[in-house]
């Protein structure tokens, strides 16, 4: 029997990855409900999995990982921004990932993640097998294409798909579109909710008027949000994949973003890359990417083309694949 952890999913990176791959799979749900992030779930994790036999499974989608186990275990991560981005470090995050994450490498039957980039990444750092971390990638859900309403904002668009993350480097974002020579009616609009230092640097930019944030926005929303954006600018300092990316290219949408850690790979060729630390070469990029008419098109014909390389069914294949194997 497989057990797989449900408390993934959820409406952000990992709690995509994870709803869409347990949609696809036969599993047991496990009996908890606290958040598999929080302290010490490694240890509740381990008395809800004490009943498993040698013959069962345990996945998570997700980093968490059970101290002890009579089974086999698989588990996913997702990026190393806790330990490899200096934005994201904390001295506390850092000893768990030294102890109990490194320790759960080792132990695991295998570990997934989304990118050859951070593949590279945990084989390095954890010095596991190589062959012992695999790529399964994240994918493009149906919905997100280029035909269908937008999001019915009355004014034209630069998008942040984003959170309030530091490695988000919003700070930067902001910067660039107030030094970008753009349309006055232009706005940028983010994702989730301001804070006071964003909000500061808004106001002292004279941007009040200009930049939007949306709250939390339903999944169910967000082909729309893109479809209606000029363009979507995801200028993050790390990124374990960057699923915006593909998100936004699969809506016919030109897609800025950097030139860093997983997004060359994801975006391949499809994209206006730039340094995320040059709020010059945000800015210039604003204004290519919104002047540019021929560039734009290049960049949509592009998008539609590399986003299709991307499928939750192909995920779900693999990760089904892999699971059945170490199953027996």
């Amino acid at each position: 029997m497989i057990y797989a952890d449900q408390r993934w999913i959820g409406n952000h990176g990992i709690g995509r990855f994870a709803k869409h791959v347990l949609d696809g799979l036969e599993f047991c749900p496990i009996q908890l409900t606290s958040h598999p992030a929080a302290a010490l779930d490694s240890v509740k994790l381990s008395w809800a999995l004490r009943t498993l036999l040698p013959q069962d499974l345990f996945f998570s989608p997700g980093y968490n990982t059970p101290l002890f186990c009579k089974a086999p275990f698989v588990f996913t991560i997702h990026d190393l921004s806790h330990i490899r981005c200096a934005e994201n470090w904390k001295p506390e995050i850092s000893v768990y990932y030294a102890t109990i994450m490194k320790r759960a490498c080792h132990g695991a039957a295998l570990i997934l993640t989304v990118s050859e980039f951070t593949r590279t990444q945990i084989v390095e750092w954890s010095r596991v097998r190589p062959e012992k971390v695999v790529n399964v990638n994240c994918g493009v859900d149906p919905r997100y294409h280029p035909k269908g309403d937008s999001f019915g904002l009355p004014f034209p668009y630069l998008l942040s798909v984003s959170n309030r993350r530091p490695h988000k480097n919003e700070l930067r974002l902001i910067a660039a579109f107030a030094k970008a020579s753009l349309d006055p009616q232009v706005h940028l609009v983010l994702t989730g909710n301001a804070t006071p230092e964003l909000l500061g640097s808004i106001y002292a930019k004279q941007l009040s008027s200009r930049v939007d944030f949306l709250g939390m926005v339903p999944e169910g929303n967000l082909p729309a949000l893109y479809r209606g954006a000029e363009a979507l600018i995801l200028a993050s300092l790390y990124e374990g994949f960057g699923l915006p990316v593909l998100e936004a290219m699969a809506c016919g949408v030109p897609v800025i973003t950097s030139n860093v850690t997983a997004m060359p790979e994801i975006s391949g060729d499809a994209a206006l890359l730039v340094d995320p630390r040059s709020v010059e070469q945000i800015s210039r990029a604003m204004e290519r990417i919104t002047r540019d008419t021929g560039l734009r098109q290049q960049l949509v014909e592009k998008g539609i083309s590399r986003a299709a390389c991307f499928s939750w069914q192909d995920t779900v294949q693999k990760v089904r694949k892999l699971l059945a194997i170490q199953a027996g």
